[in-house]
């Protein structure tokens, strides 16, 4: 029978898993009470990174839904449960495991979907979501401009052979 503790930290820890867009399972044997301090930073304010135990996480992701690979599940691990931007978070999380190779990021889930190590530094290579979204906006005002300049260069097109044709007109009307 399982303990109330146990029980209470499987339920945060699927609560957990259920509301996050995404997790990051990682294992940081090695790395020092300050490091973990400065890896919860670089983060951002959309995640928040907890030391788990491994039965108990795997627990909390099935009853979340969510089937893990026993290998995620080797070592001590740490989750990064992201509620904002996941390529903000996976940025830092690929940008301190450079700094510190103690810090080994094991795969994930993004919006349900399973990752593994690579695709987690390929999310992370993205751009952010502002920056994408920006270069979205200025596509379309790139667009919009190309519009107006086609609509506007209608009608003038049209003035310029009109011109042409009275004035086509007024020469032959002068020659005769």
């Amino acid at each position: 029978m399982a303990t109330p503790e146990k029980a209470a930290a499987v339920a945060e820890l699927t609560d957990k898993f259920r509301s996050s867009n995404a997790a990051v399972l990682t294992e940081y044997r090695g790395l020092t009470v300050a490091q973990l301090k400065t890896l919860r930073r670089s983060l951002g304010e959309n995640a928040q990174y907890a030391v788990v135990k491994n039965t108990l996480t795997k627990i909390a992701a099935n009853e979340a839904g969510i089937t893990l690979d026993d290998q995620l599940f080797a070592g001590p691990t740490a989750v990064a449960f992201v509620t904002g931007d996941p390529v903000e978070s996976a940025k830092g999380l690929r940008d301190f495991a450079k700094d510190n190779p103690n810090l080994v990021i094991k795969g994930g889930v993004l919006d349900g979907k399973v990752m593994s190590a690579d695709e987690i530094k390929k999310l992370a290579d993205l751009e952010s979501r502002e920056v994408l979204l920006s270069k979205l906006a200025g596509a379309f005002k790139a667009k919009q401009s190309q519009a107006a300049s086609v609509f506007q260069a209608l009608p003038s097109k049209l003035v310029r052979t009109v011109d042409a044709l009275r004035a086509k007109q007024d020469e032959q009307g002068g020659a005769e």
